[in-house]
């Protein structure tokens, strides 16, 4: 499934962005007046530079007892961000957020300038009913026409309220 398959990725907020020499107290600022965990920075031409979070404010900028009110954001960014297209593959996506450890991704058009911001967890709730749903069919393959799977269900909970009360019996 691509990115863009996705009805919610059409309904997604338009991203905080701001200028790589603003600074880091105005961009905090707009970030908390927003609700915002992170800002892109783009240039002129609103391509992506970079995207400055909470957890670089708080190790580039706290930790290092920096002035919010002089540092520009360009200074404590992440530089290195990986961007994704709209027709990428969503579940990719999803494995190389979570083995690389980042949870916001910028999404970019042809031209390479910001659509969107994906957060892992958008990924992971637009994945969630598509992956139950999933299990349940293979589930229903996997069982024989005759079995109802209710009756299997109810028949583990019996067996478990049984074992459990000749276990409390015992001890």
């Amino acid at each position: 499934m691509k990115i863009s398959d996705r009805k919610e990725f059409a309904q997604k907020v338009a991203p905080l962005t701001c200028a790589p020499d603003e600074t880091v107290f105005d961009a905090v600022k707009r970030m908390a007046a927003q609700n915002f965990g992170s800002i892109v920075v783009l240039d002129e031409g609103h391509h992506v530079l970079g995207l400055m979070t909470e957890r670089d404010i708080f190790r580039r900028l706290i930790a290092k007892d920096l002035d919010p009110k002089t540092t520009r954001v360009e200074e404590i960014m992440t530089a290195a961000v990986r961007k994704a297209k709209a027709d990428d593959d969503l579940l990719d996506w999803l494995r190389i957020m979570s083995n690389e450890r980042f949870r916001r991704l910028p999404v970019v058009d042809e031209n390479d300038k910001l659509i969107a911001v994906m957060s892992q967890g958008d990924f992971v709730s637009y994945t969630w009913p598509e992956l139950l749903g999933r299990v349940g069919e293979m589930t229903r393959a996997s069982l024989p026409d005759r079995i109802n799977p209710v009756f299997m269900v109810g028949a583990i909970l019996i067996y478990t309220v049984v074992l459990i009360w000749v276990i409390g019996g015992i001890l």
